[in-house]
């Protein structure tokens, strides 16, 4: 199994991911497999885990949530195609080369807006993204 996360960066462009094992842990620290260093991205944010044949994401009690396709989730079974969110970042997941042609969500905007009674929610709506401009400078995220 040939699995990608597809990166969408702010300027339009991709980077992918190839996931490196059967764990891969998402988030700000240096040891995590695939780190990004932005502040709204928890330091052991989210993981994916594939068991015979069976891909799940689960956050790890990161403050920003992880999402699956827009919803905020604790642990779900992700498909290829589907949108899986840390933090500011969106990521596509590909599997085995599915889906062919991978696509941004029509706008950030689609992503859910905070509840403001919930204590874990970022201060800021998540229609504004100003941390993915420094992402878009930055050569430090990588999968390792």
């Amino acid at each position: 199994m040939d699995i990608n996360l597809v990166l969408f960066k702010k300027n339009g462009s991709q980077e992918i991911f190839s996931l490196p094992s059967s764990v891969t842990v998402i988030g700000r620290r240096s040891d995590c497999d695939l780190q990004i260093p932005l502040m709204r991205v928890s330091k052991r944010h989210c993981q994916l885990n594939r068991d015979q044949g069976v891909l799940k994401v689960r956050d790890l009690g990161s403050r920003n949530g992880t999402y699956l396709n827009g919803e905020r989730i604790n642990e779900a079974v992700i498909q290829p195609g589907d949108y899986i969110g840390v933090g500011p970042i969106i990521f596509v997941l590909q599997i085995d080369g599915q889906p062919e042609t991978v696509v941004q969500p029509d706008s950030l905007a689609d992503r859910p807006r905070q509840d403001t009674t919930a204590k874990d929610t970022p201060d800021e709506q998540f229609d504004s993204f100003p941390e993915l401009d420094e992402l878009d400078s930055l050569e430090e995220t990588s999968l390792t």
